[in-house]
């Protein structure tokens, strides 16, 4: 069935749905693009085009009607908030998780090693004086636990996340 041949509150409803899924698809193909997923990324771009195909071409095929109009623009804006929640929820890539403490760097370290993941320890100078600098590349999906580990030694520290686009060699958490 063409989509202009619908009621056209109907057809507006199908195509916002349609531009929820492809935008929402191009949104995690970015993000694999840039995680230098080259295979997923493609996939996600063929079906992507596709459902966009559909979609600009109901939209061509009627365009005297303003309610496929908004429908386009609405699924666009929509499957923008929708894809980045998908990409949320699949927390993907690697991130390195940087805490300067003023009082419990050593402590902060040893916790996160003790927890199987790898964190160094450096000695640095800052406004207030000496402060420990620690760093640890972690899974993106567990840096809500790592903050709560760190927060519970020192809620007082410093930290920043910074995505890791790529990791050569090193140390891997051990499996626990």
């Amino acid at each position: 069935m063409l989509i202009h041949t619908l009621h056209p509150i109907l057809g507006a409803l199908v195509i916002f749905s349609l531009r929820i899924c492809d935008v929402s698809i191009g949104t995690i193909r970015l993000i694999m693009i840039t995680r230098n997923h080259r295979i997923q990324a493609a996939a996600l771009g063929a079906a992507e085009v596709t459902i966009w195909l559909v979609a600009v071409s109901a939209v061509l095929g009627n365009v005297s009607t303003p309610w496929h109009v908004v429908g386009y623009a609405g699924g666009f804006a929509t499957g923008t908030l929708v894809g980045m929640w998908i990409e949320g929820k699949l927390a993907l890539g690697t991130v390195e998780v940087q805490v300067i403490s003023l009082t419990s760097g050593k402590q902060i370290a040893q916790a996160l090693r003790d927890a199987g993941w790898p964190a160094t320890l450096y000695h640095a100078e800052g406004r207030s004086g000496d402060v420990s600098d620690v760093s640890c590349i972690i899974p993106r999906r567990q840096q809500a636990s790592v903050i709560r580990l760190v927060d519970e030694i020192d809620p007082q520290c410093f930290v920043t996340i910074r995505e890791a686009r790529q990791i050569l060699r090193g140390y891997r958490r051990l499996a626990k």
